[in-house]
């Protein structure tokens, strides 16, 4: 969020909170850092109270599943971090549930894969999940799905998937929790003169030459990774921080202005989806709506099939079309919910006879407002 506090986490609306393996498994039996983990479970429940919606990229599925399993950490072979990663996540899903709840908490797990912020469609879906869940009020506990993602279509570290939860979901700030409390000048386990850089508003190339590798035993990130993603968000005008975990009650360590980088943006996240809406997608097709439709999109509502009077192109659910008015004024984009066959089943019918039209219960609008994005708005 562009000016947010550099001390502060509370101007936050919605944020993305990124664990690491390394701080969620101890190091020496293996299993999870159950102390620390009740910290969190506290300060999710005093965000929530506090009115902020939070979503939780977690790692550790692996590191917990390999004991169980009886592996060890030297047997690498994609098909066992597969195996231990179907174990761990049980584990770990039970952890977050069995903690959350005793707080009055409710928790859902999602699964994801590079694809599925990748392909158009399966991000809508996947950003559909995540926004239901945040309406209900349940912290949505995710991670990559390792058991089914090859190499090809792997994260390999949930600081970008952090990243992309961020920019799906038009967060404010991504939380990177580290085993170091920020961005330095240098690195300061080889030179105790290192400086925090607290601030950074560019990412510039000598910035990007800062970013070491991991040392950590768990984790497959490091500084590279969360710059990437920093960047990520950066472009999705969402801020991040990069802080140190290893402390009980690190977020309000954060909010009480211990050491921590700060990256950032110069717009808002729905200034920035806006933008990528207007500008970025290639249309598909057009939707001609009416003058009732035309002011009710002005006024900040979704699309309705009964405000469209016409369909041309040949689209899917997902793509990107023009919106125009009855005399071909283009006055917005949005990302449709209906292919262009099922559109025009709809065209101009109310919400409650779409099920009879399509066979199915679908969603009641054809662009929902968080996919539109009007020209002259």
């Amino acid at each position: 969020m562009a000016g947010l506090p550099s001390s502060s986490l509370s101007g936050a609306a919605r944020l993305v909170l990124k664990i690491g393996s390394s701080l969620l498994v101890d190091k020496a039996t293996g299993q999870l850092n159950r102390a620390w983990l009740e910290s969190i479970a506290d300060e999710l429940a005093r965000l929530q109270r506090r009115g902020q919606q939070v979503l939780v990229v977690s790692s550790g599925a692996i590191a917990l599943g390999r004991p169980y399993l009886g592996l060890s950490r030297d047997q690498r072979r994609l098909e066992d971090a597969q195996a231990a990663a179907a174990a761990g996540q049980i584990l770990l899903a039970h952890a977050y549930q069995d903690l959350l709840a005793t707080r009055g908490i409710r928790v859902a797990q999602v699964l994801l894969t590079l694809e599925d912020t990748e392909s158009r469609r399966r991000y809508l879906n996947a950003r559909n999940t995540l926004e239901t869940l945040l309406r209900l009020n349940v912290i949505p506990v995710i991670n990559e799905n390792d058991t089914v993602a090859t190499q090809e279509i792997r994260y390999g570290d949930n600081d970008r998937l952090g990243a992309r939860v961020a920019e799906m979901t038009s967060a404010d700030v991504l939380v990177l929790l580290s085993d170091v409390d920020g961005l330095y000048d240098s690195d300061p386990t080889q030179n105790p003169s290192a400086r925090l850089i607290p601030e950074v508003r560019e990412l510039t190339p000598e910035i990007e030459a800062l970013a070491g590798v991991s040392a950590t035993e768990f984790g497959s990130g490091g500084m590279i990774t969360k710059l990437v993603a920093a960047r990520i968000c950066m472009n999705a005008g969402c801020a991040t921080v990069i802080a140190s975990g290893k402390r009980l009650f690190p977020l309000q360590a954060i909010e009480d202005g211990a050491a921590c980088t700060w990256f950032l943006p110069g717009r808002t996240p729905r200034q920035a989806r806006k933008q990528w809406l207007a500008g970025t997608l290639v249309p598909r097709g057009t939707v001609t709506v009416d003058e009732g439709a035309e002011q009710a999109l002005r006024a900040g509502s979704s699309l309705l099939p009964v405000g469209i009077v016409g369909i041309t192109g040949s689209f899917q659910s997902g793509d990107a079309v023009t919106i125009c008015t009855r005399t071909g004024r283009d006055i917005g984009r949005g990302l449709v919910a209906y292919s262009s066959e099922e559109a025009l089943r709809i065209l101009g019918r109310r919400s409650e006879e779409l099920p009879g039209l399509l066979g199915y219960s679908g969603r009641d609008e054809l662009i929902h407002r968080d996919n539109l994005a009007l020209l002259d708005a």
